[in-house]
């Protein structure tokens, strides 16, 4: 039977991306256009067990879809992670007579939602928002577009360091468990060798591919390195060994950090977050739930919140084969 939406709520959990308040003003103004009341939670999880909730109207969102960040704001809760917290979270939503949920955030965000919602039987719309695009089901997340053209112009920055000097720079970007950012960075930079966790090509690789720029007449290189690679224990281990190994090479290491979750979204990112913010909002009201809006060859779709959470999503060969073309 199809539930009746009047009220909804929204919430950003995880890690902060770019285009995340370009999503909840999409979220919000689509409320506002089919008539329905909606809440913002700010503070993720641990604001909705708290009761950190307000109403939002159209005009609470103006002005916000050039900023970076979230204006709800965004907090880890170890609480949420207990039934005890997802009861009070539960009571906080009825308090409100709030019908259902929307999360904006990541795999984490998405699983602690499924749990949440298979506990209460609440509808629940998840939009996928993380710069590392490592949820399964969408070709993009929020952010990433984002993320990779700031680590790219910082890896342009780089090069003209690298070339001046004859160095060999090892450029690490974000990405624990994945390794999306640093090979459309890499590729982006024309970065001699790209690191991801999905593809232990080993110490022995990387050193004869470094060799091989070497003699083909390069005197400078960049490695970007996603941070979860394991080629080494961390970055800075790994540019020793080859310091050592390649006496030829004066290393240097760059960490570009947290600078690639912030900064204004690109016409990517914004474009993304208003599909997505729409879509979600008029799947709930079309009955849908356990469900994460998504693009699919440039299509928005819904699809379901097992697919996200319960599946990994694989890095595209296509694109380790470009890297090895172009490296030569």
């Amino acid at each position: 039977m199809k539930r009746k939406i009047e009220k909804i709520a929204l919430l950003t959990s995880g890690g902060d991306a770019p285009g995340m308040n370009a999503a909840i003003r999409a979220v919000v103004r689509a409320a506002a256009y089919y008539e329905k009341e909606i809440y913002g939670i700010y503070r993720g999880y641990e604001g909705l067990i708290e009761g950190d909730i307000e109403r939002f109207g159209p005009r609470k969102v103006s002005n916000i879809i050039n900023r970076g960040g979230t204006i709800l704001k965004s907090a880890r809760s170890k609480e949420f992670r207990t039934p005890e917290g997802r009861k009070k979270a539960y009571e906080n939503l009825k308090k409100y007579e709030i019908d259902a949920l929307v999360v904006i955030g990541g795999d984490g965000s998405f699983r602690g939602m499924k749990v949440f919602s298979d506990e209460y039987d609440f509808p629940v719309m998840g939009i996928p928002a993380t710069i590392d695009n490592d949820i399964n089901g969408t070709d993009y997340s929020i952010g990433f577009d984002t993320a990779s053209n700031t680590a790219m112009e910082a890896i342009d920055k780089i090069r003209d360091t690298a070339s001046s000097h004859d160095r060999l720079f090892f450029i690490e970007v974000m990405g624990r468990d994945a390794g999306f950012l640093a090979l459309h960075s890499g590729i982006a930079g024309g970065a001699e060798d790209i690191l991801i966790p999905e593809e232990d090509r080993g110490i022995n690789e990387l050193l004869e591919s470094l060799r091989r720029s070497k003699r083909s007449g390069k005197t400078s290189s960049i490695v970007v390195v996603a941070e979860g690679d394991k080629t080494g224990k961390n970055v800075f281990e790994l540019a020793r060994y080859v310091e050592n190994n390649l006496k030829e090479y004066e290393v240097r290491v760059v960490i570009i950090g947290h600078i690639q979750r912030g900064g204004s979204p690109t016409t990517f990112d914004r474009v993304l977050a208003s599909r997505l913010g729409v879509k979600a909002v008029e799947a709930l009201l079309d009955g849908e739930n356990k469900k994460v809006t998504g693009m699919r060859k440039n299509e928005i779709i819904v699809y379901p919140l097992e697919e996200a959470t319960t599946k990994t999503k694989k890095i595209n060969q296509e694109l380790i084969r470009i890297i090895d073309i172009l490296t030569v």
